[in-house]
């Protein structure tokens, strides 16, 4: 029997969240919690049965994965992460059947791991992150907690990516490079040198 999950955010990303659930084939989703004014709504299918406030009551018979994405800032999905682990929460950790993770890699719990993604031998993937679909995460490469890995981005070897931190898609970065807490790097951009804590990367 499948354990039962219960996803927090019924946005876009919520909805490559389903997916990638589905064809992990783990859980049951059994519902989705948003804002009081879309309860009733259904996501792909999927009912959104109350708000973040019905978390207490729903722990103890559910797992649980935040669906909310993360683009300009974390601090939603951190809030929403701070809620559950206080709560006692069973927070799930979702890897698709079409992403490549070693068996050498470590992966935090409320992580998820989307089609098409390859996190290499040696590589550390905090709490609450996102590795969306085709990014790379290289040998020996540290993500932080609360980290986006957009779609496409390349982390190569050796690189720390410190926590709350936004990847843009189709990002590229040099080996053994760190990139500092809270920083935000736009899509496309290349880095090869080091970035300071709260960095703001975008084209010029």
């Amino acid at each position: 029997m499948k354990n039962s999950l219960i996803l927090i955010g019924g946005g876009g990303h919520c909805k490559s969240c389903i997916d990638v659930i589905e064809q992990e084939g783990r859980f049951a989703i059994a519902g989705i919690l948003d804002k009081t004014e879309l309860v009733g709504a259904r996501i792909l299918d999927y009912p959104i049965i109350g708000t973040d406030e019905e978390i207490p009551r729903l722990v103890p018979d559910h797992y649980f994965l935040i669906t909310v994405g993360q683009i300009k800032s974390p601090s939603t999905r951190l809030a929403i992460y701070t809620k559950l682990k206080e709560t006692g929460a069973r927070i799930a950790t979702i890897v698709s059947p079409r992403a490549y993770l070693s068996s050498h890699a470590r992966l935090g719990e409320g992580s998820i791991i989307m089609h098409g993604a390859t996190i290499n031998a040696g590589a550390t993937i905090g709490n609450n992150c996102i590795i969306n679909s085709h990014a790379l995460v290289e040998h020996d490469a540290i993500i932080h907690d609360h980290c986006h890995i957009a779609t496409g981005a390349i982390i190569n070897g050796g690189v720390a990516v410190y926590e709350q931190t936004f990847i843009g898609s189709r990002v590229m970065t040099r080996e053994y490079i760190t990139i500092g807490a809270e920083s935000f790097v736009a899509g496309g951009m290349n880095i090869y040198r080091d970035l300071p804590k709260q960095s703001r990367v975008t084209p010029s």
